[in-house]
């Protein structure tokens, strides 16, 4: 067995580390986070890109079994390491405690159920627990079933409008209460088209540009009767692990609480269970837990402080 790394490229990567996440996703063990995770951040307009050059990937061959990623901050270590490999573990926690972002001692690992071996080399290493939750799933063996509400209705595919979903997501995700409106942010420019300030959350460039593994054709949208977009709910379609992992979601503050989420999600289900989906993601926030959602993968953040 020889044992090699490389540092990540995006130009070449990001089909390796897709199909090794993809490979070694196990739904009922654990061991970090599905396949969809890194590359939705990879290519969001909120993820720090200049340190993605310290990524690292461990390879047995050609055969990818380990990789050692950041999302956001930058500071947030993640681990995904092949079955089998488990001895890999201190050489990669030791990689990523001497070159991988440290600001101001903010470095934290962020390790999963599956992922217990990790926890106790961190331990070692000085790190402890800060917190821990779980990030629910829905079970497709059992029924999602919430109706849209009176004066709503889903967008056709192949009638949405980008810059009308871009400001979905500006105030779906409160981006309005630090930037302020999003109409003073949507100036034109000729050579760019819109300004990247209303692409947020990469909705903009996702539609000239879209991620290689994304299946936006899957993707929820909810429209007032004046045609608003109202409610947003994104969805990577991987057959080959069951998963519909929807990512992300988001109500417009003034459609909060009349049921759009809940609908959004029930149309996922809708959807996807006749094409083989077993199990949805959600994330952890009450509001899963209360429509149905049960046990998913759980998040246990360490750092040395």
């Amino acid at each position: 067995m020889t044992i090699i790394t490389k540092q990540f490229q995006k130009e070449t990567d990001l089909d390796l580390v897709w199909d090794f996440m993809v490979d070694i996703y196990d739904r009922e063990k654990g061991g970090g986070v599905a396949a969809p995770f890194f590359e939705y951040a990879l290519f969001s307009s909120w993820m720090d890109k200049s340190f993605v050059h310290l990524d690292r990937l461990w390879f047995d061959g050609r055969k990818v079994v380990g990789f050692v990623f950041h999302e956001a901050p930058v500071t947030d270590v993640y681990f995904k390491i092949r079955p089998g490999y488990e001895f890999l573990a201190e050489e990669m926690t030791d990689y990523a405690m001497e070159h991988m972002s440290d600001f101001d001692d903010k470095q934290r690992f962020m390790l999963f159920n599956g992922q217990e071996y990790l926890m106790e080399i961190a331990e070692k290493r000085g790190f402890t627990l800060q917190y821990d939750y779980e990030d629910r799933q829905f079970d497709f063996s059992k029924k999602l079933n919430y109706e849209l509400p009176a004066g709503f209705h889903f967008v056709k595919q192949a009638d949405v409008d980008p810059l009308k979903l871009a400001k979905c997501c500006w105030y779906g995700f409160d981006h309005h209460l630090d930037k302020g409106e999003f109409e003073n942010w949507t100036a034109i420019d000729e050579s760019q088209g819109w300004t990247p300030a209303t692409s947020y959350h990469g909705i903009l460039e996702d539609f000239r540009n879209p991620p290689p593994h994304s299946t936006y054709e899957y993707a929820v949208i909810i429209a007032d009767e004046n045609e608003e977009y109202a409610c947003y709910s994104g969805m990577w379609w991987v057959p080959q692990n069951h998963l519909a992992y929807m990512e992300p979601l988001c109500t417009v503050p003034w459609y909060r609480r009349m049921g759009l989420a809940s609908a959004a999600l029930t149309e996922h289900y809708r959807r996807l269970k006749p094409l083989g989906a077993t199990h949805m993601t959600g994330g952890g926030d009450p509001f899963y837990e209360k429509i149905g959602y049960g046990k998913g993968i759980h998040w246990y953040c360490y750092a040395r402080h």
